[in-house]
């Protein structure tokens, strides 16, 4: 029983569905399909030189690394690594082999400083760390039972401010980049971030497969959107939030709650039946969303950080 690692064959069809199986096992709080694995293989900015791994074992992909520089980030040598193995692979060499695959081709590309998410487990805990790793930020991952919960009322919508949905801008999607550039200044985390790049972003998010734009919802304001949360569906009543935010002009007034509850609403009356989304711990003002809404810590994950050289 020998273990391989090489990089994934994303035209493969048997390569993309092992990916999505390998993180939707190991990961479950995040939605991957085999066509988001391969619009993101396709669209990533060549500059972040993403490469993704696979680690096999008797024919059968068991490990998944996705391994890429950070180019929206203002500070220069900044890598990513984000390994996950099948639970029921583990301790057989998978995620020893994907992360010093990961962390040799990253040294060729010129990357100093790395990071890596990791679930707050002891043994991926000792993992990172007997490999020099140190620990990091923390983030939880929250889970909200759509189809046997309850969702609270819906907010008044307040005077001057129009809902509307992603699929109502599909002429036009610049002023959702431009706020989703806004929000992710502030977003917290030890990388910062910045889009620039319009086209880039058309290609990675606003054409991304998961992309649901009739439940995505913008809070506008004299018809510009001021305040968004962006919703991911996997076709199986999987819906993950990817990101709400609101203009710093407009915060204060309730409008990510807002954003938030009309797209649960709207989503339980498609079909979803259970709702994922992220906050880093120091996110207090998203966190009290989300715990008015019901949702529920499943899971925390760690990001871990090791210097190169």
């Amino acid at each position: 029983m020998t273990v391989l690692v090489r990089p994934l064959r994303p035209d493969v069809p048997a390569d993309a569905e092992g990916f999505a199986r390998v993180r939707r096992l190991a990961l479950p709080y995040i939605l991957f399909t085999p066509d988001s694995v391969r619009h993101t293989v396709a669209h990533t900015h060549p500059d972040a030189r993403f490469r993704p791994l696979v680690a096999e074992e008797d024919g059968e992909i068991t490990g998944t690394a996705q391994v890429h520089l950070i180019p929206d980030s203002p500070e220069p040598g900044l890598g990513a690594l984000n390994v996950y193995v099948r639970p029921d692979r583990t301790r057989r060499g998978a995620g020893r082999l994907l992360v010093r695959a990961a962390e040799e081709y990253l040294a060729e590309v010129g990357a100093t400083k790395l990071f890596a998410w990791a679930l707050d487990e002891p043994a991926n805990q000792a993992f990172a760390e007997r490999r020099g790793y140190r620990r990091g930020r923390t983030a939880h991952f929250l889970r909200l039972d759509v189809a046997h919960g309850t969702l609270p009322p819906l907010p008044e919508v307040p005077p001057g401010v129009e809902l509307r949905t992603a699929a109502d801008f599909a002429d036009d999607p610049r002023p959702l980049f431009e706020l989703d550039a806004e929000t992710v200044l502030d977003e917290p985390g030890d990388v910062d971030y910045e889009f620039t790049d319009y086209d880039a972003w058309l290609a990675q998010s606003w054409h991304h497969p998961l992309l649901d734009r009739e439940l995505t919802t913008a809070a506008c304001v004299e018809g510009r959107p001021v305040a968004f949360t962006v919703a991911y569906t996997d076709g199986d009543g999987r819906y993950s939030t990817a990101m709400t935010g609101t203009a710093r002009a407009h915060r204060g007034r309730g409008l990510a709650k807002l954003t938030k509850a009309h797209s649960l609403h709207r989503a339980r009356a498609a079909g979803v039946t259970e709702a994922f989304t992220g906050n880093d711990t120091g996110n207090a003002p998203m966190i009290a969303v989300n715990q008015w809404l019901g949702y529920q810590v499943c899971a925390t994950e760690v990001r871990y950080v090791r210097e190169l050289g």
